[in-house]
């Protein structure tokens, strides 16, 4: 690497501790380090917002993904604008941002529990962010950290080792001033790279006509001869392996929505579209967002931003990696993406390796990395919070909240760390991950987040009533039903002697589908049941 490229790094490194050493200056009180402030300019909590929702997990994971599943995934692009930003900024954001600075509330368990008067909903959400955020996280962990370990030619270990540790310097020291500071410049760098990245892509392929035309061509030539081999035939986890199970699901190529109601189609549309495009409205470390605005126009301003951010990441990446496929096919010996990249993980950080200009794997670094970090530090800043804000705190009565947060934040850094060099080697662990995570959110917390801000005869009993419903159908269903999930976790052949309790097309269907529906109905049914909250208490939360 030249002196050049290693002064770049450097200032880069330099400018986000600077960041995170201003963040730290700003933090007055546990306000400033929770929620920064209340008082967060739209542009940094737009950018803030979209580059904690899109990670390393979307860039190289589900990129990876597209590259295998192809532009069916562009149905979840537009729940990420319709769901994640529109309805999430316009419905949510507000009433959010209002219902948190009335109650006082600096975590999302804290706003539910204040919401409902019960300490057991912050300390049972507290329990269910540390228990599973762990598992997204180690997900952008290994994104980006694969980049690094590509462009560096590095161990995989030592890489992932300096940069859990980098982005733990700063989230300790500035709170989420610090964070959304960093996510703000990480978010930019992001945009920009992948605006270039698009434009690279097609130009190397003839323009966009020709690139989607020969997507089409590739998929004959290089996944049609393997159809008539049996997928036994191929090793576990092998390019040609997961093209053959491609087809069996009822893909029939890159431009094309697989079968209606076939095991693809509900993969794509139950697990990857509805998971993750209900699930983000869910999501702690974005929910806390909005309560770090202090108006409404705030929020409207920041709309466009973020939707203009998450085409650029979303749509971008998941049509780049689709035509990786016919890159690669160009110009490397006739074979598709899976075949020279090797696994799904691999497929991005290699084809902007070998395909793009040196001086834009360069850029892409820091695009990657920025995307890695802004999500990794709003992860564990979360995480940290639960730790301390919504469980040691709750149950010791009192205490320093900031520090039992750092300390909550180094916990769950090493926590994740440890998972990352345990699952490295899963195929397609990064973007499994993310979903399993989103849609156990939307499970738990949906109803009685939605129901706590708009319905005032929603009851304590409903609240805990829908989250543990929630919480146990979806552990059910990805222990005893879901075909990926049951099978690799075994319990149910160890148990039954059966992969899964369930058979057919259902097993397919991602726990999301079946938890939410039932979450809902439960909020609903126990809160017209049981006693309504007391006047006096819903006057706190609402006027």
């Amino acid at each position: 690497m030249g002196i050049v490229e290693n002064i770049i790094i450097i200032l880069y490194l330099a400018f986000v501790g600077y960041l995170g050493f201003l963040g730290y200056k700003q933090t007055k009180n546990t306000t400033d380090y929770l929620v920064a402030g209340r008082d967060t300019h739209p542009f940094i909590m737009a950018l803030s917002y979209g580059a904690t929702f899109i990670s390393t997990a979307a860039i190289v994971g589900f990129g990876g993904v597209a590259a295998w599943l192809g532009n069916s995934l562009l149905w979840l692009t537009f729940f990420n604008i319709f769901v994640g930003i529109f309805i999430a900024f316009v419905f949510l954001g507000n009433p959010t941002r209002k219902m948190g600075y009335r109650l006082n509330a600096h975590t999302f368990p804290e706003l539910l529990a204040k919401r409902f008067d019960s300490k057991f909903i912050q300390l049972f959400a507290a329990i269910i962010i540390l228990l599973f955020m762990p598992l997204y996280a180690t997900a952008v962990l290994i994104g980006g950290t694969h980049f690094l370990t590509l462009y560096f030619n590095v161990d995989y270990h030592l890489a992932l080792l300096v940069f859990s540790i980098i982005i733990t310097a700063y989230v300790i020291a500035g709170g989420l001033k610090g964070v959304m500071l960093t996510d703000a410049l990480q978010g930019t760098i992001m945009f920009v790279a992948m605006v270039i990245l698009l434009y690279f892509t097609f130009d190397s392929l003839g323009g966009i006509k020709s690139a989607f035309e020969k997507l089409d061509i590739v998929w004959e030539t290089t996944v049609s001869p393997i159809l008539s081999q049996e997928l036994s035939s191929f090793k576990p986890g092998s390019a040609d392996f997961m093209m053959k199970l491609s087809t069996l699901w009822g893909f029939s190529g890159w431009n094309k929505m697989p079968t209606f109601l076939s095991p693809g189609w509900l993969f794509v549309i139950t697990t990857i579209t509805l998971g993750v495009g209900i699930g983000v409205l869910a999501q702690p470390q974005l929910v806390v967002r909005f309560m770090t605005v202090k108006s409404k126009q705030e929020l409207n301003r920041a709309v466009l931003i973020g939707g203009v951010f998450i085409v650029a990441m979303t749509g971008i990446v998941f049509i780049v990696g689709s035509l990786t496929n016919a890159w690669y096919y160009e110009f490397n010996e006739g074979k598709n993406a899976l075949q020279s990249a090797g696994t799904i993980g691999k497929v991005i950080p290699h084809f902007i390796n070998t395909a793009m200009p040196k001086w834009f794997s360069f850029i892409f670094l820091f695009a990657l990395i920025s995307a890695a970090m802004s999500t990794l530090s709003s992860q564990f800043h979360t995480m940290g919070t639960a730790v301390g804000r919504d469980l040691i705190e709750q149950i010791k009565g009192g205490g320093n909240s900031v520090m039992i947060t750092r300390v909550g934040i180094i916990l769950m850094i090493v926590l994740s760390v440890a998972l990352a060099y345990v699952f490295d080697n899963q195929p397609a662990i990064i973007a499994r991950s993310t979903a399993i995570f989103f849609a156990l959110c939307a499970a738990i917390f949906l109803p009685s987040f939605i129901g706590g801000l708009f319905w005032k005869r929603m009851t304590k009993a409903g609240a805990i009533s829908s989250m543990l419903v929630g919480f146990f159908v979806s552990s059910f269903w990805l222990l005893f039903v879901h075909f990926k999930e049951a099978k690799e976790l075994g319990i149910s052949k160890a148990i039954f002697g059966v992969d899964s309790l369930l058979g057919g097309k259902i097993i397919f269907v991602d726990a999301l589908v079946i938890s939410l529906p039932l979450s809902i109905l439960t909020a609903i049914i126990v809160s017209l049941l049981t006693k309504p909250m007391s006047q006096e208490h819903l006057k706190k939360c609402f006027d």
